[in-house]
């Protein structure tokens, strides 16, 4: 597995790679160490890393020759290969670590290729799509659980730290990103997240939330009203569930991401509330939560098969609240395979 993604990156980027950030060791390697660097290039693949983490290095990078750093720095290595060219995550590394860099390899020219290692992990193999489908599987049972604990009086606070002990203590290995638990008129807000204040009776409440499985991330968002919802909170509602599946329908390998947007766009826009839906539709999902590409006005993509892509329409009313629905879906030929369960219907509490 980890050999294929390696020859995907010669491939796209032909000079020698050097990779710092977390995600794409992990990624080209399998290790998850806390200090690392891997060299890849059309002959080698090296993993640098320290005398605290060689062991975990042997066993977890089997395809990757182990090199302890006490024994041979990084820094003397590149001086030493003289390079005409080394590729570098340029939206990872620092401008000063940028310019040590240049000094290191100063008969080196450094070319960025962030855009070329992303486009490489847009498609997911069957590994990636398990864990991710695991992770959203830990969110969807946390949500059934929540359910049972949301009641008028308690804090957004309370209900986030819930959710998230909930996934955490069945097998989740952190967040994947800090939970968004907004009610009431702080609902109206696309990333408001929780805070101390007492959720009350018929109020909106949106929760969005994810946590990671071997590395990977899910996403979903749900918004339940805390009692009976009233007509315009129903309204809301609706529309916002109509966007979705309307744009739920128009997802398969060959759509292009920006039409799919617009088919949510313009339904919210025709029932009178296009001003308040301020956000693109969805994003990709994986070793980070917010990946490419995107379902946006801007985003011309034609989706894949193997993508995976968040659909999360919304309507936020300043002073009101606010609605968000999202579904995390793999593309497919002929559609999409949705891995959130949980229900989509208004659920009043």
């Amino acid at each position: 597995m980890y050999i294929k993604r390696t020859q995907k990156l010669t491939k796209a980027s032909p000079c020698a790679s050097l990779i710092t950030s977390p995600e794409n060791i992990y990624y080209f390697s399998g290790f998850t160490g806390g200090e690392g660097a891997l060299f890849i290039d059309q002959n080698r693949r090296l993993l640098f890393t320290d005398s605290r983490y060689t062991v975990q290095a042997h066993e977890q990078a089997p395809d990757f020759e182990i090199i302890d750093l006490a024994e041979k720095s990084l820094s003397a290595f590149l001086k030493g290969e003289n390079l005409q060219t080394i590729g570098f995550e340029d939206d990872f590394v620092t401008f000063q670590t940028y310019l040590g860099l240049e000094k290191i390899a100063d008969k080196s020219v450094w070319l960025p290729i962030s855009d070329k290692i992303l486009e490489i992990r847009m498609i997911k193999d069957e590994t990636e799509l398990a864990a991710i489908a695991s992770a959203a599987k830990l969110a969807d049972n946390a949500f059934s659980y929540i359910l049972t604990q949301i009641a008028p009086g308690k804090t957004e606070r309370e209900i986030a730290l819930l959710l998230e002990f909930h996934m955490k203590q069945n097998g989740a290995e952190g967040l994947s990103f800090e939970t968004i638990a907004a009610s009431g008129v702080r609902s109206a807000m696309p990333h408001g997240t929780a805070t101390d204040k007492v959720i009350e009776k018929n109020d909106f409440f949106t929760l969005d939330f994810g946590c990671k499985f071997q590395g990977y991330c899910s996403d979903m968002t749900r918004t339940v009203v805390v009692g009976k919802a009233s007509d315009k909170q129903k309204q809301i509602y609706e529309t916002v569930l109509s966007a979705q599946k309307a744009a739920l329908s128009e997802l398969s390998a060959g759509a292009m991401a920006n039409v799919v947007d617009s088919v949510a766009r313009n339904l919210i826009k025709d029932a009178g509330f296009g001003k308040y839906f301020g956000h693109g539709l969805g994003h990709s999902v994986g070793l980070k939560v917010h990946e490419k590409p995107s379902l946006s006005p801007k985003c011309s993509d034609i989706l894949l098969p193997g993508e995976l892509m968040t659909v999360e329409p919304g309507i936020y009313i300043e002073n009101f609240g606010g609605v968000r629905i999202e579904d995390l879906v793999v593309i497919k030929e002929d559609g999409y395979e949705n891995l959130v369960a949980s229900p989509k219907e208004l659920i009043e509490l």
